[in-house]
């Protein structure tokens, strides 16, 4: 019996991302500009990166998927607004309160100047109780990281995600898998044509 093989469409001579020469970042932490600079290079684009401060219109500790994606949209948009970027990118991280537990989430959103929008997340990852406890307090998850664990800044580094899986998964490999999810729809155009909100 033959193997089935996915229908692949035309490649389109060139994409947006490919041309793309400016792309910002809603954000100056130089992990998450990291991430869309690995990300970018990975992907064949020569494009310049820069990050911005913009504010995210939602709270410091998103909590739940949905103000988590809206962080990471409103970034974006805000950081295309407040430059002449091709795309910008946003991304937020949050909690989610699940039945017994907290666990983290995290989301990338891609805004063009043509109105497109792309969203990817995951990073999906049980807090330990006395984490999701000083969180419930309202401590921001990078500072309750930061009084476990004894470090400092450490949202700026290796995050919660780098700290609890031992280093194996750090805070910009988390967040480059975000970027790439968030970006499908320009890297591979042909199946989005006309979806993209």
């Amino acid at each position: 019996m033959g193997r089935m093989s996915a229908i692949q469409p035309e490649p389109k001579p060139s994409t947006p991302l490919a041309a793309a020469t400016n792309v910002v970042v809603g954000s100056t932490n130089p992990v998450k500009i990291a991430a869309v600079m690995a990300v970018l290079e990975r992907s064949g684009s020569h494009a310049r990166v820069r990050g911005l401060a913009v504010p995210s219109g939602v709270r410091d500790q998103p909590e739940g998927d949905a103000e988590t994606i809206r962080g990471a949209t409103q970034r974006a948009k805000s950081a295309l607004e407040a430059s002449d970027a091709d795309f910008a990118i946003g991304i937020e991280g949050g909690i989610v309160e699940e039945a017994g537990y907290m666990r983290t989430c995290a989301w990338a959103a891609v805004a063009t100047r043509d109105g497109r929008v792309g969203v990817g997340g995951s990073l999906a990852m049980m807090l330990p109780d006395r984490v999701a406890t000083l969180v419930r307090g309202g401590i921001e998850l990078g500072h309750a990281m930061d009084c476990v664990s004894g470090g400092r800044d450490t949202k700026h580094g290796a995050g919660a995600v780098g700290i609890l899986t031992a280093g194996l998964v750090d805070r910009q490999r988390a967040y480059e898998a975000l970027v790439t999810y968030a970006l499908a729809p320009f890297l591979a155009p042909a199946y989005y044509d006309g979806e993209t909100s």
